[in-house]
C-alpha cells in the first residue's frame, strides 16, 4: 500500500483512487494518497482527558501516533459483522494518524467527474461526507477526514487571531478566488481572509465551477482575479486539473495559483509542481497561507 502513491496516475488527469472501507453496513472511501499502509490492530495506550474520538496512542516504527475511532467520529452504533478491525495509517494535514475502521475492502479508480456532491444524507453523516461515489451495486461515501481531525484539534493553526493588526491596506483591492468543497474549510477561509483584510472573495465548491468562471468571465475581462487558492480533492474537477487548465491557457496563465490541501506532503509535492502551481501549502496553515498570498500579490 505504501508504494501506491509513487505510481498513482499522472498529475492533472482529474483521476483519483479511493480505498473503500466498511463501517457497520455502510461503505466509505478515503483518497489512496492519504493512506500510507493498512495494519492489524495492536495494543493501544489510553490517554487521560483526551478527545472522546481518540482511543489512545500506539508506537509504529518509532513514531507515536493517535488512534482515531471513525465509529465514534461518525456516531455509528450498529454492531460490526467483521471479526477484526483494521488500522489505516493515514497522513494528511501535515499529520500522521491511525484511523480505526471495521473492514477494508478494495481500491476504486475513477474520475472526479464521477464524484457527486451529497444533496442530503439521512444517516447523520452530513457534516463528515464531501462526496458520493455511485457504483453499480452500492454507493461509497467519501469521508471528510479533515473535518474529523479539525473536530479533535480545532486550534491547529486555525485561529484568525493575529491578522487584525498591521494589515496591509492594499489587500482590500485584491480579488481572490477560492475553490474548496468543504463547508467547514470555506467558512474558516472566509473568516481568515476577512480578518486579514481581504474583502473581495469569490468562492466555488469545485474545480469545474471555478474553471467555468475563469473561462467565461475572467478570460473576457468581465472580472479581474489576482490570485487563485484551490484545494485538490473536489467533486467534478480536482485542483490539480484546474491548475493545469489555468496554466495551460495563455489568457489566464499569469494568474498565481496556491494549492491549499491536506495532500501537500513531501511525497506528493511534485504533483503540484508538474501542473504549474506557483506555491503549495498544507492545510490548515492559515497564517502561512496569508504570508504566501502577500508574497505573490505584492512581490
Amino acid at each position: 500500500m505504501e508504494n501506491r502513491s509513487g505510481i498513482l496516475l499522472d498529475s492533472g488527469t482529474n483521476e483519483v483512487e479511493f480505498l473503500e472501507f466498511i463501517m457497520a453496513d455502510t461503505s466509505f472511501g478515503i483518497n489512496v494518497l492519504k493512506v500510507r499502509e493498512i495494519i492489524n490492530p495492536v495494543g493501544i495506550t489510553k490517554i487521560p482527558h483526551s478527545h472522546p474520538n481518540v482511543e489512545g496512542i500506539i508506537e509504529l516504527r518509532g513514531e507515536v501516533l493517535p488512534v482515531i475511532s471513525l465509529r465514534k467520529a461518525l456516531s455509528i452504533e450498529e454492531e460490526s459483522s467483521y471479526q477484526e478491525d483494521k488500522f489505516i495509517v493515514a497522513e494528511f494535514n501535515g499529520m500522521k494518524v491511525i484511523l480505526r475502521v471495521d473492514h477494508v475492502t478494495q481500491i476504486h479508480r475513477l474520475s472526479w467527474s464521477q464524484m457527486e456532491k451529497p444533496a442530503s444524507l439521512n444517516q447523520g453523516f452530513e457534516d463528515h461526507v464531501t462526496g458520493v461515489i455511485k457504483r453499480q451495486e452500492k454507493m461509497i461515501l467519501l469521508v471528510d477526514v479533515e473535518k474529523i481531525l479539525f473536530d479533535i484539534y480545532p486550534n491547529v493553526d486555525g485561529s484568525v487571531q493575529g491578522f487584525t493588526q498591521a494589515i496591509n491596506p492594499a489587500r482590500t483591492e485584491k480579488v481572490i478566488v477560492l475553490s474548496e468543497d468543504s463547508p467547514m474549510l470555506r467558512k474558516l477561509l472566509q473568516e481568515t481572509m476577512l480578518a486579514a483584510g481581504f474583502e473581495h472573495l469569490i468562492f466555488f465548491e469545485n474545480g469545474k465551477d471555478a474553471w467555468t468562471f475563469f473561462d467565461e468571465k475572467v478570460r473576457h475581462g468581465e472580472q479581474k482575479v489576482d490570485l487563485l487558492i484551490t484545494d485538490i480533492e473536489m467533486p467534478l474537477m480536482d485542483g490539480h486539473h484546474l491548475t493545469k487548465k489555468l496554466k495551460g491557457d495563455s489568457a489566464l496563465s499569469t494568474i498565481p495559483v496556491i494549492i491549499f490541501s491536506s495532500l501537500i506532503t513531501e511525497h506528493l509535492y511534485h504533483k503540484g509542481e508538474q501542473v504549474g502551481a506557483n506555491a503549495q501549502i498544507s492545510k490548515p496553515q492559515l497564517s502561512k497561507l496569508i504570508q504566501l498570498m502577500d508574497e505573490w500579490l505584492f512581490a
